[in-house]
């Protein structure tokens, strides 16, 4: 079968598309023919030996959605036919509020979702939603779940609440914004372009401002009225900025640290609104089968920004390093 493998860390374009073995499910498993998989930024990361636990070679993507074509023993073959998207990852463990150490996703440590196919636990293949094509679903599974676990477990987000969203755009960003708006909050944004400001008002967002623009916050405070809840994937700039437009008894969580690792702030400016500072990534089996219900009944359909096939994988990589715009870019899988 044809995988996109990395054995090399010299950057996404030392990727290569390479014959080898199809999978057999094991015990317990299924395989799974994939017929599209989605990008995230862990993939640029980790093509340049910029992730823990590297090892090589290594097979590349974690977010997949397919058909499953052979079950293992123990698996009813009546899954075979049944259309599925893949939790990402293994080995979440027994605490629901945090992964144990063993956790770990597909596309290093664990075989890659660009791939023509893969096993996995049957517990990870949940079903399709009906609503969503297989390049709709692949969207889901790392993006998805970790804007719905900042949503929906960490800050418990309330219908009518007004919530921020730094860097819209990106696939978290993007499908934050979709999960808060069918909530019934009022949402608004941050980037650096007017153009992805309004594409975020085209899917519900109240407004936004250009985070290039000096004391920015101040702006947010007005045209918000306060903010509620913050979902943060860039702390380290825009903390410090968007803190004094918090209402008493906010949530702020950080799902990420694009832009640099350290984030400022005045103390007095958390602890004297009562507010809280959360983080998180991924989310548990459970989170992700009330995200692909909560997906289907409110017919949400994620943005995808562009698509390959798997033969121009590597491509696909090159622009999401140098040309993303919004939303998820989806390698087609045959």
């Amino acid at each position: 079968m044809k995988a996109l493998m990395l054995t090399r860390t010299e950057g996404p374009g030392s990727v290569e598309l390479q014959d080898i073995e199809k999978p057999t499910p094991a015990a317990g498993e299924v395989r799974v023919a994939l017929r599209a998989a989605s990008l995230n930024y862990r993939e640029l990361w980790i093509s340049r030996g910029q992730y823990p636990g590297m090892k090589l070679p290594s097979g590349l993507g974690a977010d997949g959605a397919g058909v499953i074509d052979a079950v293992g023993s123990g698996v009813d073959a009546a899954n075979i036919g049944r259309e599925v998207v893949l939790y990402p990852g293994l080995g979440w463990g027994d605490n629901p509020n945090y992964p144990g150490k063993q956790f770990a996703l597909y596309g290093m440590p664990l075989p890659g979702t660009l791939a023509q196919y893969i096993c996995v636990p049957l517990a990870n293949a949940f079903t399709k939603p009906a609503s969503l094509s297989f390049e709709e679903a692949a969207c889901l599974p790392t993006a998805g779940l970790t804007a719905w676990r900042a949503i929906s477990v960490k800050a418990r987000l309330a219908a009518g609440e007004h919530v921020l969203i730094t860097g819209i755009g990106g696939g978290v960003a993007t499908s934050a914004c979709a999960f808060a708006v069918a909530s019934g909050a009022k949402v608004f944004v941050t980037s650096s372009s007017e153009e992805k400001i309004r594409r975020a008002e085209q899917l519900g967002a109240a407004g936004g401002v250009v985070y290039t623009q000096d004391k920015w916050g101040k702006t947010l405070a007005k045209v918000s009225g306060g903010i509620d809840v913050v979902i943060d994937g860039a702390p380290a700039g825009s903390l410090s900025q968007y803190i004094r437009a918090l209402n008493m008894g906010a949530r702020v969580v950080i799902y990420g640290s694009t832009g640099g690792v350290d984030a400022q702030f005045s103390t007095p400016d958390l602890f004297l609104r009562h507010a809280t500072l959360l983080g998180t990534a991924m989310g548990t089996l459970e989170d992700f089968g009330r995200m692909l219900d909560f997906v289907g009944s409110k017919q949400l359909k994620p943005v995808i920004d562009q698509r390959f096939t798997l033969d121009r994988a590597r491509d696909a990589l090159l622009s999401l390093e140098s040309n993303h715009g919004m939303g998820k870019i989806v390698v087609t899988i045959d």
